[in-house]
This record gives C-alpha cells, structure tokens and sequence, in this order.
C-alpha cells in the first residue's frame, strides 16, 4: 500500500480497517472502524479533506478526490463505493449504495438510504433525495427504495465487505 503524508498532512484510519497492497491513500484522509480500500483504490487527500465514517469499502478502481479550496469529500457510515466509481468533493451521508463506474462531482449531497446506480453520473451540486435510487446521464431520481431492498443490498453489501477485508487480514 501507498500511504503519504502530504503538506503535513498524515492519514488516520480507525480500528480493523483492511488496506490492499496496491491502494494509495494520501494527505489529509481519516477513516472509521472497519473501513476497507480494495486493489487499485486511489484515496487522494491533496488539495482537500476526505472524511469516512465507519463500515466503509472503496471497492477496486474506485477514486475519492476533492477540489483545492473548495470542495471537500465527506462519507458516513456503511457506504460502499463500487467498483471504479468516482466521488469527487461531495458528501455521501449514511447507508449509501455507490454502483459501479458512478460519478459522484463537487457539491453533490447523496442522501441517506439512497442508491446511486451503476454508471450514473450525478452532475454537479445536485441533491439526491433520501431514500431513493439516481440513474442515467445525468442521474434523476427513478424510483424510492423500499426498506427490503435498503437492507437487502445497502446493509447486504457493506457487511459482505467486512467478511471479505477478514480474509485477507486472516492471511498477512
């Protein structure tokens, strides 16, 4: 794994927390419990703060970003992001399913209980209902997600990431 310090600024990750060989996470990059950043994952606090809360997996590919002076990354608690998906200077509140090769861009809010599909790009300072499910190109809301398929695939997923991380740390 890459992990750097950059102006002055160290990366702090929380309690049992799984970082693969090949991820980079940079700069100023705090991370809860149980967090865990897959192969290839770039993680790059440079030119502005990212903040995970706890339960979170950045699956393999995937980039979290920010914007210099102005736009921050803050993700909450049992939130995964898919496979080459894209968050950029954005907030991601809780229980958030990010489908794979998303865009999330700057001054987006995602909130709670919400379901970014695979391949949506959410545009610029758009907010995404709680509770719902964003598709397409620019993403618009489609549908609300019933409370079984929020705990069917939003919990389903991040407790599936908690086992997977075991295994490898089971391994070192």
């Amino acid at each position: 794994m890459i992990v750097k310090s950059v102006r002055g600024k160290t990366p702090v990750f929380g309690d049992d927390c799984f970082i693969a060989e090949n991820a980079t996470i940079v700069g100023e990059v705090t991370m809860g419990d149980q967090c865990s950043i897959w192969f290839n994952a770039v993680v790059r606090g440079d030119v502005n703060y990212i903040k995970m809360g706890d339960k979170v997996n950045v699956q393999d590919g995937a980039v979290i970003h920010g914007t210099y002076q102005k736009a921050a990354t803050t993700i909450g608690n049992n939130v995964s992001i898919g496979h080459n998906a894209l968050v950029h200077g954005c907030t991601i509140k809780d229980n958030v399913l990010v489908g794979m090769g998303s865009i999330i861009m700057d001054n987006c809010v995602v909130e709670s209980n919400s379901i970014i599909a695979a391949g949506a790009v959410v545009t610029q300072g758009t907010h995404v209902e709680a509770g719902s499910i964003y598709a397409g190109m620019p993403a618009k809301k489609i549908k609300d997600i019933s409370p079984e398929l929020s705990s069917g695939e939003i919990d389903r997923i991040a407790n599936a990431y908690v086992t997977y991380s075991g295994w490898f740390k089971e391994s070192d």
